[in-house]
């Protein structure tokens, strides 16, 4: 079954120039924080939906593309060292490890850099790993947050979990051994030795 192309806003096809790609760029930042590197995905999208109409070359969208970066930049719209500490913050409150932070940043364009200096920010990886770690499982209801009868029977699930999330067997044994909620506080405020 041949697939509809669909009709571009607005009615008549316009073509596609750096203006209207400056103005897209702007909306997006208005709605979402982004790396300049997942802004330039963005906007190559755009462009290769618009060159799929025909109503630009695709070179061309390109380098209007990089034009519009740079300037996003210049004007301090994106700044991807700040963008990645916003994130790995935010992504450590919620519980994520270092290897998942890592990960997230990576998939979003942020370059190594930035990356080792927002986890540098954060004290990752010793204390940083239990107390996400410790979030984790507060979010998700593992270890001490499960019922004392059901505990010991979820300990290979609650342990896969944390593995899922990227936190090493260690770490992982340290939360689920938490004998209750108080335990596992003390356990998230704990430094490194």
């Amino acid at each position: 079954m041949a697939q509809r192309k669909r009709a571009p806003r607005g009615g008549e096809a316009a073509p596609l120039d750096e203006a209207a790609l400056k103005d897209a760029a702007i909306a997006y930042l208005a709605h979402f924080a982004s790396s300049s590197e997942n802004l330039r995905r963005v906007l190559m999208r755009r462009v290769a939906r618009a060159a799929g109409d025909a109503r630009i070359d695709a070179a061309t969208g390109a380098r209007f593309v990089d034009a519009v970066v740079a300037r996003m930049i210049s004007a301090r719209l994106l700044d991807d060292g700040a963008y990645a500490a916003q994130q790995a913050a935010s992504l450590h409150r919620r519980g994520v490890s270092a290897a998942g932070i890592r990960f997230r940043l990576r998939e979003k364009g942020v370059d190594d850099a930035h990356v080792r200096a927002a986890l540098a920010e954060l004290g990752v990886p010793a204390a940083s790993e239990l107390e996400a770690a410790c979030a984790l499982a507060r979010r998700r209801r593992l270890g001490p947050f499960r019922p004392a009868a059901s505990r010991a029977a979820a300990h290979d699930r609650d342990l896969g979990v944390l593995a899922r999330a990227g936190f090493g067997f260690d770490v992982a044994r340290r939360v689920l051994a938490a004998r209750d909620e108080a335990a596992l506080d003390r356990l998230a405020r704990e430094k490194p030795d």
